[in-house]
């Protein structure tokens, strides 16, 4: 109301129960983000579980209710190919999850984060502009997991495969590789690249 700090979608939600007002009045975009969170997962109305991170209808979320993180939605990118700049990002929403499938996944909330991919080099397991759900708590290389990293290329979004003599290799899931070839990671501090986090979850188009 001051205009000191950006409305979020969970701000909204609880304005709106407070004042009694639809959210779609005051902020048709953050009201727009509710109803995504719900169709994404629509098909799961009839058998709700704790294997679906999202909530499964757009009233959920109430200010007395525990159930669900809101996880702050940046506007960043994090490229499935050559690296996405992101010298200013800002918040544009927040994106509902169950507490339930979270912790089921070993995740705290306030570690987590959520930005978008760009490009086609980890198709067909990452599209472009698909969501990614990054937990910045994991900073250590696992063998086969998909990690968001920062270089001075900007963020990248690649595989991580641990090669021969045990050295790390950024690794693209799309076959092209005269286009998408394997690069090394080298774990130093004058590294390329640093870890921002794992991706445990992604949502986008089938």
């Amino acid at each position: 109301m001051t205009g000191k700090v950006a409305l979020n979608l969970e701000a909204l939600v609880k304005l709106s129960e407070a004042l009694d007002f639809e959210p779609s009045e005051v902020s048709p975009t953050l009201a727009a983000g509710i109803r995504r969170a719900s169709s994404a997962q629509q098909h799961l109305h009839d058998s709700p579980s704790a294997n679906s991170p999202l909530p499964v209808s757009a009233d959920v979320p109430e200010s007395e209710d525990d159930r669900y993180a809101f996880v702050p939605q940046y506007d960043a990118k994090a490229a499935a190919g050559l690296g996405s700049e992101n010298p200013h990002v800002e918040i544009r929403s927040t994106l509902a999850f169950k507490r339930e499938w979270l912790r089921a996944k070993g995740a705290k909330d306030d570690q987590l984060i959520v930005i978008y991919a760009e490009g086609q080099s980890m198709w067909p397991t990452i599209n472009d502009r698909d969501v990614l759900l990054i937990d910045r708590s994991r900073l250590e290389p696992v063998d086969g997991q998909v990690f968001v990293l920062a270089g001075g290329d900007g963020a990248i979004v690649k595989r991580l495969v641990q090669g021969p003599l045990g050295r790390w290799l950024l690794r693209s899931d799309n076959q092209d590789k005269d286009k998408h070839p394997d690069r090394f990671f080298f774990r130093s501090e004058d590294n390329e690249h640093r870890i921002i986090g794992q991706v445990i979850w992604r949502g986008g188009d089938l």
